[in-house]
C-alpha cells in the first residue's frame, strides 16, 4: 500500500480560522504549547507568570507561577499591605529555599548515579575483557563444541589428578604409621567419571 505524501510544515496565514472543529482543535494545541513554555521560562529564569486564557468554547484556561490567584493579587494591588507582603516573600523565600535544596540533592543524586552507571559499564567491559581471555569462565550456553570438548577434557584430567594425590596422601599416612586408620579398611577413592 502506497503512503500519500506528506505536505509537511507549511507556514499558514495569520488570521482566524472560521470552522469551529478546527478552530477548537489548534487552541488545544496552541493552548498546552502556551502553557509549556511559559513553565520552561519560570523554571529557566525564576520568573512569577500568570496567563489566563478563554477558549472559543468560553471556558477558562489558567497558568500562574507560584499561582495564578498571588500574581492577580499583586498586579491589581501595586501597593500591597505591608503584613501581608511581608508574609508572601517569607513563604515564597522559603519555597524557594526549599526548592533550591531539593535540586541540590536531585543533582547529588544524578552525579552520583552517573557514577555507579560508569562502574557498572567498568565491571561489564572487565568481565568481557576476563571471558575473551578466559572462555572457560563463560556460561556453558555461550561455549562452543570445542570449548565443551576442552573442558570436557580438563576436567577428566583434573578429576585424575585429584584421584591421585588422594590416593598418594592415603599411601602416606598408611606408610607412617599413622593410627587414625587402624581400624578402618582403607580404599583409593574413586571420583565420578563424566559421561561423553
Amino acid at each position: 500500500m502506497a503512503k500519500n505524501p506528506s505536505m509537511g510544515r507549511k507556514k499558514i496565514k495569520i488570521a482566524k480560522i472560521e470552522m469551529k472543529n478546527h478552530l477548537q482543535v489548534t487552541f488545544s494545541k496552541r493552548r498546552s504549547g502556551l502553557f509549556k513554555k511559559a513553565s520552561e521560562l519560570c523554571t529557566l529564569c525564576g520568573v512569577e507568570f500568570a496567563i489566563i486564557v478563554f477558549s472559543p468554547a468560553k471556558k477558562v484556561y489558567s497558568f500562574g507561577h507560584p499561582n495564578v490567584e498571588s500574581i492577580i493579587d499583586r498586579f491589581l494591588s501595586r501597593n500591597p499591605h505591608p503584613i501581608i507582603s511581608n508574609r508572601l516573600q517569607f513563604v515564597e523565600g522559603q519555597r524557594h529555599v526549599n526548592v533550591l535544596n531539593l535540586n541540590l540533592k536531585l543533582t547529588q543524586i544524578l552525579v552520583e548515579l552517573e557514577v555507579e552507571k560508569k562502574k557498572g559499564e567498568t565491571l561489564n567491559q572487565m568481565r568481557k575483557t576476563r571471558q575473551k581471555q578466559c572462555w572457560w569462565e563463560a556460561p556453558i550456553c555461550e561455549l562452543a563444541l570445542h570449548e565443551l570438548e576442552q573442558l570436557k577434557d580438563s576436567m577428566e584430567e583434573l578429576n585424575k589428578n585429584v584421584t591421585t594425590h588422594q590416593n598418594s596422601i592415603y599411601s602416606s599416612l598408611i606408610a607412617n604409621g599413622v593410627g587414625i586408620f587402624d581400624n578402618y579398611d582403607i580404599k583409593p577413592v574413586r571420583c565420578f567419571k563424566l559421561h561423553s
